[in-house]
């Protein structure tokens, strides 16, 4: 490939919109160009890395036993009704009608269609396991679109649907999914974790995120140096950090605290712990024709709540955050004194599991400027329901036994769920199983994000001169930069040989022929980002010489101008190889 054939749009400045490192070197870089809030055209440079991801995806989708096929954006509304997500999935669906005033969607993604394929096409056990995937654009309608391709409305994704016949079945598929994402991103040459995830509006029994790691991250991943234990903070497992509650010791006693309202200003008031402080957050349930039922839960003072596990707790699935005039009617006083003792009306009291095993500690008197301290189960307060309802946080216990926790970032690139019966059963997708009876198919999903990829490799990858491309997927392996290409024969000569070369041995290179001078040159492929540059100019040539740089070189180095292209090679291959 010879530049001045190619399309080339770099930028020395990022438009105004750009937050985020990979938002701003994809524009400057040439990759991609806004349309609209969220869309995004895909000029040539960014084009060939998504091709190349793509690639990748292709052959580990293949080698797990995959098949590919393609199912369409548009989906119609009554197969979404069956599934029962044309409500549940809420405005990030986009619907429209069509001209007959009939009911579509543009296509999150497509549980529901390949389910309607599965149960018009396998009939027999005999036809699973059978896994279907696609690599597709799909459409989310952010309510607040940003980070350029990192949470943009239009996307290209890899989504892939399994059907087994039982559950045994499914945990096979599931862990050949989960070993082909763990090739896959390692292929891409990406730092990445595994974690135990929540699932989402997907649903199913199970699930793992695969994040690529990097501190501008939008997800929170709490994991085990010392052993394997990953997961989403979402979802990650929040052990009693006190193991058994001891006997009271302090007797019930209302304390002024006047004008502290929350509980770091209570612990310095009282010269305590924040620990033996208590938080209290009131939720609400509505019940139709009839006051709401509110829930009191209870964490410790520097805990805060986890709202996924939350909604997981029996009859709390559609809570809201109470009002503060609900508050007043059942504690008798605003928000920063409240408590479990003596409320206005009886509330359903949740403690986390660390609380549950407090004794001696404060709580809100629901009563403005007073709390209560030595409070205690059993003697003051009846037992709570007990829940795991919190964040967990740096150095707690790793579920696993095996360790205490950290914390780090991590960019979502990939989600493998357990569906199990969920979609088969809604939509009537069954199979006749080895006695002929009807049985519903049991499904796994698996998805990766092709595009934000694109976006969490830069995030992982760059510097003050512009991207840093793992080789698997630059635009461009190799960029060849001739010292005046259009004026002198010997660099001319050479630099197409070393391209010719390059080309012949599988090598994506580009051959940089603007005339353009070496400072424009160098700083336009160090911005896109290219692994490896070769530049030949006529005094290095009289000396046998060709300088090389790799794109994480601090210096360039001499090579011999026979040992070039073969050295270059090499340095791809055990690039690769990793």
């Amino acid at each position: 490939m010879k530049a001045s054939r190619f399309f080339i749009g770099t930028l020395k400045e990022a438009p105004a919109d750009a937050e985020i490192v990979s938002h701003k070197l994809m524009v400057r870089a040439g990759m991609i160009r806004r349309v609209a809030g969220g869309i995004y055209n895909y000029l040539p440079v960014g084009l060939r890395s998504i091709r190349k991801v793509e690639a990748i995806v292709r052959e580990e989708m293949n080698r797990a036993g995959a098949i590919e096929l393609l199912m369409p954006s548009v989906q119609p509304a009554e197969l979404w009704q069956e599934s029962g997500r044309w409500v549940k999935y809420g405005p990030e669906l986009l619907r429209f009608k069509d001209r007959k005033q009939s009911d579509f969607v543009l296509g999150p993604t497509h549980e529901e269609v390949v389910t309607d394929i599965a149960r018009n096409q396998i009939k027999s056990y005999r036809q699973m396991p059978v896994n279907f995937y696609q690599v597709q654009t799909k459409f989310r309608d952010e309510i607040r679109p940003r980070f350029g391709v990192m949470r943009g409305r239009e996307f290209i994704m890899k989504d892939a649907y399994s059907f087994d016949k039982d559950t045994e079945g499914l945990k096979e598929t599931y862990r050949k999914m989960y070993d082909a994402y763990v090739r896959i991103f390692t292929r891409l040459g990406l730092e990445f974790r595994a974690v135990a995830a929540d699932n989402g509006s997907i649903g199913g029994s199970g699930s793992h995120e695969f994040h690529v790691i990097a501190d501008t991250g939008e997800d929170a991943i709490a994991y085990c140096p010392t052993s394997d234990y990953a997961a989403n903070v979402e979802a990650a497992d929040a052990l009693p950090l006190v193991s058994q509650r001891a006997a009271p010791t302090e007797p019930l006693t209302k304390t002024a605290t006047p004008g502290k309202a929350k509980c770091e200003q209570v612990a310095e008031y009282l010269n305590i712990p924040l620990e033996r402080t208590i938080k209290s957050i009131v939720l609400a349930t509505d019940n139709e024709g009839a006051e709401p039922t509110l829930w009191l839960l209870l964490l410790r003072g520097d805990h805060e709540l986890n709202e996924i596990k939350t909604a997981k707790q029996p009859g709390l699935a559609d809570f809201r955050f109470a009002t503060e005039a609900e508050i007043v009617a059942w504690f008798g006083t605003p928000p920063g004194y409240l408590g479990p003792l003596n409320t206005k009306k009886p509330v359903k009291v949740i403690a986390d599991s660390t609380v549950a095993n407090m004794s001696d500690f404060v709580v809100g008197s629901n009563e403005v400027d007073y709390h209560t301290t030595g409070v205690n189960w059993g003697r003051d307060l009846p037992e709570p329901a007990v829940a795991d309802i919190r964040n967990v946080v740096k150095g707690d216990p790793s579920p696993d036994g095996k360790g205490v926790l950290e914390l780090c970032r991590g960019i979502e690139v990939g989600h493998v769920f357990q569906l199990g019966t969920r979609y088969s059963v809604a939509m009537n997708a069954t199979y006749l199983d080895e006695t002929g009876k009807p049985q519903p198919m049991v499904m796994g999903c698996y998805g990766i994000g092709v595009t934000r990829i694109l976006g969490a490799a830069i995030e992982q990858n760059f510097d003050d001169k512009g991207i840093i491309w793992p080789e698997a997927i630059a635009p461009f392996e190799v960029v060849l930069c001739p010292m005046g290409y259009d004026r002198s024969d010997a660099v001319r000569e050479r630099a197409d040989k070393l391209h010719d070369e390059l080309m012949a041995a599988g090598i994506d290179v580009i051959l940089d022929d603007r005339g353009e001078r070496p400072g424009v040159m160098f700083a336009d492929w160090e911005l896109i980002g290219v692994p490896h540059r070769l530049v030949i100019g006529e005094r290095g040539l009289k000396d046998g010489k060709i300088e090389y740089q790799g794109r994480r070189d601090t210096e360039a180095t001499l090579l011999p101008v026979a040992a070039a292209a073969q050295t270059v090679i090499d340095k791809i291959k055990a690039a690769l190889a990793h």
